[in-house]
């Protein structure tokens, strides 16, 4: 399998702060890569980097390009949808699709029209007349109607309800996604994306605590719900993490093998925000 994105030892530093640190990781075609961190972790900066809106240090490849110096190359086949979807508010959504239709060559109108009857969004509205889950609609009807290798989203469904997230994701799998196309993420709602997601990636202070495909975490991780004796016992095997819940004692273990956790507790893998959040404990002390 190919590798899209090849990062080594990149790093990015504004003053004495590392935005990020010199890290190295690969993202393979095909894959639906979650990059998860808190505010300030060096998500941002990383995602700026891959985009080609901001230089750095070390080695970092997409597509086979340099995405600083080739970046106008790199967007024919990138698509991005940041936070706040960026449309200008007076132009209308046709006006829209003409310009699209001008600029990008792998762009098919006849392809964002289709996803647009989906929608409510209405071709002679203009974007300010629409509301914000209806320009995510729009914003998306857009992105997956280019025939783009990378898809890079960043927190795409923030402020949406419920509903319009899990139409978001259900259009993007469905209608997009493909063995031939990478999707990275990055959102704090983790529990919404983790069944979506091929590979887990976590960042913290600009270091990647954790890069792995999602069906190897049950072999690295382990949590375990005990009490009594055998929560004394479980601790002295060093969990990385642990918490109480009614009463009883939630550890969370890295490279523990499920054989010696047996018949201390109840066994699981454990959520991807759990660790997560384990994780970044873990680092910080």
């Amino acid at each position: 399998m190919s590798s899209l994105v090849n990062a080594r030892g990149v790093s990015k530093h504004f003053g004495a702060v590392r935005a990020v640190d010199n890290v190295s990781f690969q993202i393979e075609q095909g894959k639906i890569l979650g990059l998860i961190g808190p505010n300030g972790a060096g998500k941002t900066t990383l995602l700026k980097a891959l985009l080609g809106l901001t230089d750095c240090d070390g080695e970092l490849s997409v597509l086979g390009l340099d995405p600083f110096k080739q970046r106008k190359e790199l967007m024919r086949n990138i698509c991005f949808i940041a936070d706040v979807a960026v449309l200008p508010r007076w132009i209308r959504v046709t006006q829209l699709l003409d310009f699209v239709e001008a600029v990008h060559p792998n762009f098919s109108r006849s392809r964002a029209e289709g996803f647009l009857t989906q929608t409510k969004v209405r071709s002679d509205a203009k974007v300010r007349e629409l509301s914000k889950g209806m320009v995510t609609q729009l914003h998306l009807s857009i992105i997956m109607a280019i025939d783009a290798k990378l898809l890079v989203l960043d927190e795409p469904t923030l402020g949406l309800d419920i509903l319009f997230r899990k139409e978001f994701y259900g259009n993007l799998l469905n209608d997009y996604f493909d063995a031939e196309r990478t999707i990275l993420i990055t959102t704090h709602q983790v529990e919404e994306i983790e069944n979506l997601l091929t590979d887990i990636m976590f960042i913290n202070d600009g270091k990647i605590l954790l890069d792995s495909p999602m069906d190897a975490l049950a072999d690295s991780y382990t949590e375990l719900m005990t009490s009594g004796e055998n929560a004394a016992r479980a601790r002295g095997l060093r969990p990385i993490a642990e918490s109480e819940l009614f009463g009883k004692s939630i550890f969370l273990f890295e490279g523990v093998s499920r054989e010696h956790l047996d018949g201390l507790g109840e066994m699981r893998t454990p959520a991807v925000a759990d660790l997560f959040v384990a994780k970044v404990k873990e680092a910080r002390r």
